[in-house]
């Protein structure tokens, strides 16, 4: 046995699995309660260091259990250009994570030999994480892995997720994304929100006021960061930003967006713009109350709509021809779908669930914006796309008004973290639109009224029974259902309803939408019930009214 695997049996021995423990390698890596993960990040430090020598490139792992509850922590791993670990490999995860202990080293040769791995090839590695009490012993045994295979690694301490993708990504570009230190990201994203405010006239104090909710995690420790950078042409109040409250409790995107109102411990008045970030600072989505109390949303939806908006304006002013498109999945809102296709004559493409699908798709147009209801998003310029900007950008020979739309293209380049979403970056981007279309937050919510919705889940045995097509617009299993859905949703103005099956438990998701709240509801209610007289298990849903 050569030393090295010596090295990663000894060390192993320091990080036991619990027997019988198993675990899925899904979407967001792997995330379960802190005490069950030692082990996980050691052998995840190991894969990692497999990844990079396979790769000849630098690979991330990020501590992070993201909106999850404080107790809970995970890892991921990211791939050289700032993505998402690739398919394949998210299996010798899973594989390598359950492994009993007296196997962990067949299972670790068995994956060298199938990638035909150089075992001598050099291993770089970036760690980071974020704040919960687990995350820093946890970020060691991370270490550790890399270490006993003799990798080498940068550990960033504290970041926000995006922000180790795009370390990433600018580390295996050799600076050509940028600087890889948190120095170079801060300085790159101000400079170009700087230079897009330069476009806005005589701005009031007012205008330039933002709440933060910083979901007690990295991200509010993080924004503190940038707030001297900006100039005094942002003013946050930054709220739950760790100094009292617990993790993601009663606040943070995803309590905002699925509760339907403001967080606990943020001060706001009528008309105050807010925003609130999730516990890695992956998503955002935006809110405010107006004079009657009223709370308002402003989801991925009413992001993306923003931001293509602005893009397609500005493609049009540089006379530029180039492919703009907003990817959604069937969550969209049918008015923003409607909005986009309609008004503003953008492309509109719905794919899968999950932000790899979306990401995907994103690529395939010289413009990809993406953004999933929850606030997870960004934009994708393609090569050709950046290339035709800064020629523009760069020519002396054109009128003004061109040279001005293509620096302002140049700068929302800048400020755009095309690695993953990124709730800073999109927090600036935002900020920036608003303020050179001297827009209110009333004003950009008032772009399109979402027509009302309703999601509903129902227990089935097995959620494998429920198979969809179409982007999962459309059932093709259990035979008579996506025809009973039809005749539904025929009854009602507006309406339309899908069901798809949980990526992660035996539940059938239910959404449907229609021109009231209450005919949203039936509609629910109503689908519901035929899918659990075809597939369901215990009692029948109970209706809503």
């Amino acid at each position: 046995m050569t030393d090295q695997f010596k090295a990663v049996l000894e060390q192993s021995s320091l990080h036991p699995k619990p027997a019988g423990l198993v675990l899925q390698y899904g979407t967001a890596g792997f995330r379960t309660n802190a005490k069950q993960l030692d082990h996980i990040m050691f052998r995840m430090g190991l894969l990692a260091t497999l990844r990079s020598k396979k790769t000849k490139a630098t690979i991330g792992v990020m501590v992070t259990a993201s909106h999850n509850p404080e107790e809970d922590n995970g890892v991921k791993l990211v791939d050289p250009m700032g993505e998402m670990l690739t398919a394949t490999w998210e299996g010798f995860a899973t594989q390598l994570a359950n492994t009993e202990q007296e196997e962990l080293l067949t299972a670790m040769k068995d994956i060298i030999k199938k990638e035909a791995i150089n075992m001598s090839q050099e291993a770089n590695l970036f760690v980071g994480r974020d704040t919960r009490s687990s995350s820093a012993s946890l970020s060691q045994a991370v270490l550790d892995g890399v270490h006993a295979l003799g990798g080498h690694s940068k550990d960033y301490g504290l970041v926000t997720t995006p922000q180790l993708h795009y370390m990433v990504c600018c580390q295996n570009t050799h600076g050509k994304y940028g600087d890889a230190t948190l120095d170079g990201y801060y300085s790159k994203l101000c400079q170009a929100f700087l230079q897009l405010t330069r476009n806005a006239s005589n701005r009031t104090d007012d205008q330039k006021y933002l709440c933060v909710d910083g979901a007690n995690g990295i991200g509010a420790l993080k924004v503190r960061e940038i707030e001297s950078r900006l100039k005094k042409e942002l003013q946050m109040s930054i709220f739950n930003d760790g100094s009292k409250g617990e993790l993601n409790r009663q606040c943070g995107a995803d309590f905002v967006k699925v509760q339907q109102k403001p967080p606990t411990g943020i001060d706001m008045n009528s008309g105050d713009r807010c925003c609130s970030f999730d516990g890695d600072a992956d998503r955002i989505v935006y809110y405010y109350t107006d004079s009657q109390g009223l709370f308002h949303l402003l989801d991925g939806d009413k992001i993306a709509t923003l931001i293509s908006t602005f893009l397609k304006e500005l493609l049009i002013q540089a006379g530029l021809d180039l492919k703009i498109a907003v990817v959604q999945t069937a969550y969209a809102n049918g008015s923003s779908t409607h909005y986009l296709e309609n008004t503003m004559k953008v492309i509109v493409k719905c794919t899968k669930t999950g932000v790899k699908h979306l990401h995907h798709a994103a690529q395939e147009f010289d413009v990809g914006v993406y953004f999933e209801a929850n606030g997870h998003g960004t934009v994708l310029f393609s090569k050709h796309a950046e290339v035709k900007i800064q020629q523009l950008a760069k020519a002396t020979s054109i009128n003004d008004e061109v040279k001005k739309a293509a620096l302002l293209l140049q700068s929302t380049i800048n400020i755009i973290n095309q690695t993953v979403g990124d709730a800073i970056s999109d927090m600036l981007l935002i900020e920036a639109i608003l303020a050179i279309k001297g827009m209110t937050v009333q004003q950009w919510d008032s772009i399109y009224n979402d027509l009302p919705n309703r999601q509903l889940k129902v227990k089935v045995s097995d959620r494998r029974v429920i198979d969809t097509t179409d982007a999962e617009r459309r059932v093709v299993s259990p035979a008579g259902l996506q025809e009973a859905i039809d005749t539904l949703v025929n009854n009602y103005s507006r309406a339309r309803s899908f069901v798809r099956p949980s990526g992660t438990e035996d539940v059938v998701r239910v959404y449907a939408e229609a021109d009231t709240q209450e005919n949203a509801d039936d509609l629910a209610h109503e689908v519901s019930l035929v899918v659990h007289r075809l597939a369901g298990v215990g009692e029948e849903p109970k209706p809503l009214h």
